[in-house]
């Protein structure tokens, strides 16, 4: 049993500093050390590691974390096996499968190990040398068959679910997790005369089955497993056991879209491949990426379809932060068949000239558009602002503008009108959605998830509050740095128009009251499972404030957030009393509205 003794053990003994510059170089600078971040695509040393704070933090990406998470992040492993890497390290022990999560399913993996190493044997014997043939003229060698344990079911005479039942194992349960089937001559296979692909879990446990055809015709090509309660789609990646580590390695991850694609990938020695269990890309998928790589490629279908699909699959990875590159494979074909008819070297020559996924999205969007006719010009036009707000980058931007200004002949200055608008459309809207009044003054307590309208607009705040932001910032700063500011913030508890940030400031409060202390390192792993708020820590130490402050500077914020609060109720009163018609409502509201005014007036701010 690991305790927290140990666990406390090893975050003292785990120097941040020695734990990172064990996977990437660090150099000294001023006091803390720096290296080029793990987690994007980075050219220039953009991690910070301070050793004083037991913190590394990204001034690009916007990582953070301590030694545990960094661990966590970069081998891809859950919290408990992090810290059982981290143990090993400095010399403390733990028994980690005592805490491993247990699921209570392993009579149900045992049944696909024997189910595998049933329809694998058939395979090699007489009866499996049509299927052998099928997969030589496939170009599937023997080390693949081996490598992806590719088998051949029977059925009839040659049973699985006549050995299972034999060996014990319930009907109910092999027709529950897709073996078997219940028909009027009792449990029969599910997959006759097929070869069986396997399809693993994250850790490398068969928990389904591909099964092809191979010698008949027959409407279903492939005959997939159905979700169970071992085998959900969209939680898994196919080959993502045996990827991760390629992908540490190579620095990037390849997307595909069907589990041959991948099978024919690394049969030219391409082993950095996933792809997904035949499903569109699900958060889940997308964060399980993002921990990979942030160096993603999407090699999709050459066809309509797999363009809309890398489309999808592109938006995605971009809502979690994650820019990926894109493979156009011509000829309508997808990556297998590509890899057979042009060769490895011209398929690697593919992946090493990927396009940006920007420049896709471009493409895609001219895609059966008549440029020429005024209302799919329309179309397209709307389409490419859309996409270009979405550029943080402002050179980017203006150069992709001025990119398709000369493409179908319209001025950039047009186009760079419409964008501001639809961007000063969306502040409108942002500034509609904070909160009116004092709804969210609540007390601290544990916030259990991240709505999805603030991950969407994480820090985003009216244009015409400067102040407040920086007021709310300098706030959260100082309360991470400092206990006897938090209570401070508690007794005057002053409203963050910002609402992450209110997130962030309870969530300090309750680790403040509840441990009565505040170390930036510790309460980084109390938020392990947050990682928005996570990532927003570290946007709050980059802006690297001096930590001293007086308590004339903290009054001066507090007045300021104050002043927010009256204005933002002034608002919204002005608005309600400009749509009432009853008169004797019009004077209470307008006498609620003056005494605020003169709120802001004792209030002493400007």
């Amino acid at each position: 049993m690991i305790t927290e003794e140990q666990i406390e053990e090893i975050k003292k003994k785990s120097n941040i500093v020695e734990v990172i510059s064990s996977y990437i170089p660090l150099n000294k600078k001023g006091r803390n050390y720096f290296g080029l971040c793990p987690f994007h695509d980075d050219h220039s040393p953009s991690m910070s590691v301070s050793p004083e704070k037991g913190i590394y933090t990204c001034f690009v990406c916007g990582a953070t974390g301590n030694a545990i998470s960094f661990v966590m992040n970069y081998e891809n492993l859950n919290y408990v096996e992090a810290l059982k890497v981290l143990g090993d390290k400095c010399g403390v022990n733990l028994n980690v499968n005592n805490y491993r999560k247990k699921d209570n399913y392993d009579e149900f993996y045992n049944i696909y190990e024997l189910t595998n190493k049933f329809y694998q044997n058939n395979l090699n014997t007489v009866n499996g040398h049509d299927a052998r043939e099928y997969l030589k003229n496939r170009g599937i060698t023997d080390n693949i068959i081996r490598e992806f344990n590719v088998g051949l079911a029977l059925g009839f005479d040659k049973s699985v679910t006549k050995l299972l039942i034999q060996k014990g194992y319930k009907e109910k349960d092999l027709v529950d997790i897709g073996i078997s089937n219940k028909t009027d001559y009792g449990y029969q296979d599910l997959f006759i005369n097929r070869i069986m692909f396997p399809l693993w879990n994250l850790d490398g446990k068969i928990v389904g089955y591909s099964g092809r055809i191979y010698n008949q015709e027959d409407t279903a090509k492939y005959i997939n497993t159905k979700e169970t309660v071992i085998f959900k789609k969209g939680l898994n990646l196919y080959n993502y056991h045996r990827a991760k580590n390629e992908v540490r390695m190579s620095g990037s991850v390849i997307i595909m879209e069907g589990f041959m694609d991948v099978i024919r990938a690394y049969s030219i020695d391409i082993k950095n491949a996933v792809a997904t269990m035949g499903t569109a890309l699900t958060v889940e998928n997308a964060n399980l990426i993002k921990k990979m790589s942030n160096n993603v490629i999407l090699c999709f279908d050459g066809d309509k379809a797999g363009k809309k699909a890398t489309y999808a699959c592109g938006n995605e990875l971009v809502k979690i932060g994650v820019n990926p590159k894109v493979v156009i494979l011509e000829s309508n074909l997808d990556p297998d068949e590509y890899i057979i008819k042009f060769g490895a070297k011209k398929f690697k020559e593919k992946i090493n000239n990927c396009i940006s996924f920007l420049d896709f999205k471009l493409n895609y969007l001219k895609e059966g558009k008549n440029l020429n006719n005024n209302e799919d010009l329309t179309e397209y036009i709307n389409g490419v602002i859309k996409e270009v707000k979405t550029i943080d980058d402002e050179i980017l931007r203006e150069l992709t503008l001025k990119k398709i200004a000369n493409e179908i002949n319209i001025s950039v200055e047009t186009l760079m009108g419409k964008l501001w608008k639809e961007i000063e459309n969306d502040n409108k809207e942002i500034e509609q959605s904070i909160d009116d009044g004092f709804v969210d003054m609540v007390p601290p307590k544990e916030v259990p998830y991240i709505p999805k309208e603030v991950k969407k607009h994480r820090i985003s705040t009216p244009s015409t509050t400067d102040k407040y932001t920086k007021a709310e910032r300098k706030v959260l700063y100082y309360m991470l740095h400092d206990k006897e500011l938090t209570y401070k913030y508690e007794k005057v508890f002053p409203y963050l128009p910002t609402k992450i940030y209110r997130f962030l400031a309870s969530e300090i409060m309750y680790f403040v009251k509840k441990y009565d202390t505040i170390s930036i390192s510790d309460f980084l792993n109390y938020m392990k499972d947050k990682q928005e708020l996570v990532d927003l820590v570290g946007e709050i130490l980059n802006f690297d404030y001096n930590k001293d402050y007086t308590e004339e500077e903290i009054t001066d914020y507090f007045k300021v957030l104050r002043e927010y609060n009256f204005k933002s109720e002034v608002d919204r009163l002005s608005v309600e009393l400009k749509h009432e018609t009853d008169l004797e409502k019009q004077i209470e509201l307008a006498n609620k509205i003056m005494n605020l005014k003169k709120g802001v007036e004792d209030n002493g701010s400007n």
